[in-house]
């Protein structure tokens, strides 16, 4: 008899638990780490719990692309770059911009000084690499505006596609790799390199930087009122965790870390990567700023004759839920 009453007990909060608010699904463009920070403290702070939210964050990997996770009605909201995301709209998925947690980019091009790489002109001939599935957006639009070609020879450079690690530049398969101020970087410091033994070019500084990290919805559910209002919740309640992180950056990354299923991260790399990331996110307030959407559609827009996108986008982005989330 105690046990069916238990059963009986356990049932009710069972189905109190999946009643309890609205559900939203984050698709995130990266496997558990600090570069999602806000989102996690914002769920193990209750912040999405005060707003009505049962929240449910799904972690990516190098298998994972945000967009089509979107498209097959696998999560609500996704984290993606928007120059991805903007090539995905010309090609059909019309995908929104309705927040941007990110200010800066956190993008460089980082450089062995043994391979000969120690400034821009020593590019041609070289081999780089790459980040692709929608990370290559950047790099493309900003040798087309060096008018470097990217098809190998002695006046270009050889892309070698470069998977989400340091190995190329560490066994000197390449001149010169993708890295984020954030996180591959301090790989290849922790892997002995020195700052001495670098060169890098941040995407900020060569007046190619494009936005990252920003939220994405699909264009048709922005017409329901009741999905805006809930992304409004959801907006509000993780921008409360971005800037939560802002303030208390290590026990930002503890948060990220007890969320890590994996087990891959560690507490120095993940210190320090919400420490970087604090930098990129800082100044934001959720609302995308019309001049970053601008200078990131004009960076894509200059790449040559093989440019990201062809044309400039409409509807692409929207303050509808910022303004609600902000007022």
């Amino acid at each position: 008899m105690k046990t069916m009453i238990w059963g009986a007990s356990a049932a009710a909060m069972v189905l109190g638990s999946a009643a309890f608010g609205q559900e939203v699904t984050i698709q995130l463009k990266w496997v558990t780490q600090a570069q999602f920070a806000g989102y996690y403290v914002a769920q193990d702070e209750g912040f999405y719990e005060e707003e009505g939210l049962d929240v449910t964050i799904k972690a990516g990997g190098p298998d994972i692309a945000p967009a089509q996770v979107l498209a097959g009605g696998g999560a609500d909201v996704i984290v993606d770059w928007m120059p991805s995301a903007l090539a995905a709209r010309e090609a059909g998925l019309p995908l929104v911009n309705i927040a941007q947690p990110f200010k800066s980019s956190g993008m460089m091009l980082t450089c062995r000084n043994d391979s000969g790489v120690t400034t821009i002109e020593d590019f041609p001939g070289q081999t780089l690499g790459v980040w692709f599935f929608g990370n290559e957006y950047p790099f493309l639009s900003w040798m087309s505006t060096l008018g470097i070609p990217t098809d190998g020879g002695e006046d270009g450079v050889t892309v070698l596609k470069q998977g989400f690690n340091v190995d190329p530049l560490l066994q000197k398969q390449a001149a010169c790799i993708s890295t984020m101020t954030y996180n591959e970087y301090w790989q290849v410091i922790d892997a002995g390199l020195t700052e001495d033994d670098l060169t890098v070019f941040k995407y900020e500084d060569q007046g190619v930087s494009t936005l990252e990290d920003g939220l994405y919805v699909l264009e048709e559910r922005l017409e329901d009122p009741e999905f805006v209002e809930t992304m409004a919740k959801f907006v509000r309640a993780s921008m409360k965790g971005w800037k939560w992180a802002e303030e208390n950056p290590d026990d930002a990354a503890m948060i990220v870390l007890d969320n890590d299923e994996t087990g891959a991260q560690t507490e120095k790399h993940q210190k320090r990567m919400m420490g970087e990331v604090a930098k990129l996110t800082a100044g934001s307030d959720g609302s995308l700023d019309p001049a970053d959407y601008e200078r990131t559609v004009s960076t894509l827009l200059s790449a040559g004759s093989d440019p990201v996108i062809t044309k400039e986008p409409e509807g692409a982005w929207t303050h509808v839920v910022t303004d609600k989330a902000l007022n």
